[in-house]
């Protein structure tokens, strides 16, 4: 089992900034990807980004460029770095794993709302 545990959710003004981060805990040698997800309302979970162990990364397209993805292996904790955030990037946001297992594990969600 994975734990994790997101934070640095909150509300900001168009333009602003965000920086979430997630903690892992458990069996987090089993890890392989980690990323971030979000969900709006009414809408379906999507992909924000995501790094593999390799340190390969990729974006959704909206946030491609506004968006970085980091991670320190030594802590099990990655990030997720939001610039030039858009009232359209208001969602929860979701810390999610891929382990061996296979297994995919999910935080419980932050809010992020970006005011127009």
């Amino acid at each position: 089992q994975v734990q994790l545990v997101e934070s640095g959710g909150g509300l900001v003004q168009r333009g602003g900034s965000l920086r979430l981060s997630c903690v892992a805990a458990g069996r987090t040698f089993t890890m392989y990807n980690m990323g971030w997800y979000r969900q709006a309302p009414g809408k379906e979970r999507e992909m924000v980004a995501r790094v593999t162990v390799g340190g390969s990364r990729d974006y959704a397209d909206s946030v491609q460029g506004r968006f970085t993805i980091s991670r320190d292996n030594t802590r099990d904790t990655w990030f997720l770095q939001m610039n030039d955030l858009r009232p359209e990037d208001t969602a929860v946001y979701y810390c999610w794993c891929a382990s061996y297992g296979p297994e995919n594990y999910w935080g419980h969600g932050t809010q992020v709302t970006v005011s127009s």
